[in-house]
């Protein structure tokens, strides 16, 4: 898929790592799936860095069935051991599904007792299952079918307003010259009032943080895959005020400099 390791601070330290996109029958509330897979020597581990898109995840591993909240800054998970991960990034729609508050969910991970669809996607990701196949592309998109044919049999049916939560979350991530949530607003036809109370019921987190997000994503992406080009060129380009802004940003989110993370990702 197109931008595959944005939000993915050093891609070159990733284990083998896909994204798959949304079938038509769950497109509207899934953005993609996600299937990382690792197999790392005794006695070491993997550290994965992420600024995580603004939204929930349904991930199932080996152990179970997790649902993740939206996140408020960087994160990162060690890898140890062998294992796989299938993970759906939600679109808005499908919040209500598993919350009806993602606020208070913002930073965690709760498991949830989906034997089912745990059932279902590890038959297609254990290679000692009988419905395992040897080729890796094949095995990932039974697990892909298996998570969908689970989803599609909830029958979720999403209300306009939970449409309109899909909107703006698209509108948000895409279009650079949506600074302010009055940008949003007006692209959609709707109050900033509205977007508010839709982002809280339905993402989690402000409009206003959805933007910051995206910024943020596209400043960490650029300085990595372009590391000729002038940060404070960069900076202008998605909309701070001046290099200082991007460099406080980088700071309280990510705790670090836009310099220091680019030396860093250069010698991943």
């Amino acid at each position: 898929m197109e931008s595959s390791f944005k939000g993915i601070l050093y891609p070159a330290r990733l284990p083998t790592f896909h994204r798959l996109p949304a079938p038509d029958a769950v497109a509207e509330l899934v953005e993609w799936f996600w299937i990382p897979e690792w197999d790392i020597e005794p006695g070491r581990s993997s550290r994965q860095h992420v600024i995580a898109y603004p939204a929930s995840n349904l991930v199932v591993q080996g152990g179970g069935v997790g649902f993740s909240g939206p996140t408020t800054r960087a994160g990162f998970r060690d890898l140890s051991g062998k294992g796989w991960a299938v993970g759906a990034l939600l679109r808005p729609a499908a919040v209500p599904l598993f919350t009806d508050n993602p606020e208070a969910l913002r930073d965690q991970e709760v498991a949830l007792p989906l034997d089912g669809l745990h059932a279902a996607v590890s038959a297609a990701m254990d290679p000692l299952s009988p419905a395992a196949t040897p080729d890796d592309g094949a095995r990932r998109e039974r697990a892909v079918a298996a998570f969908t044919a689970w989803l599609a049999s909830r029958d979720v049916v999403p209300t306009e307003e939970a449409l309109l939560a899909n909107r703006m979350v698209e509108v948000i991530a895409s279009d650079r010259e949506v600074l302010l949530i009055e940008d949003a607003a007006r692209r959609l036809a709707v109050s900033p009032r509205t977007l508010q109370r839709v982002a809280k019921k339905y993402v989690g987190l402000s409009p206003s943080a959805l933007i910051r997000r995206r910024r943020l994503q596209d400043a960490a992406e650029r300085a990595r895959s372009d590391p000729t080009a002038d940060l404070a060129a960069i900076a202008v380009e998605l909309g701070y005020a001046d290099h200082a802004h991007l460099t406080n940003d980088f700071r309280k989110y990510l705790g670090f400099t836009p310099s220091t993370y680019r030396r860093s990702a250069g010698e991943s």
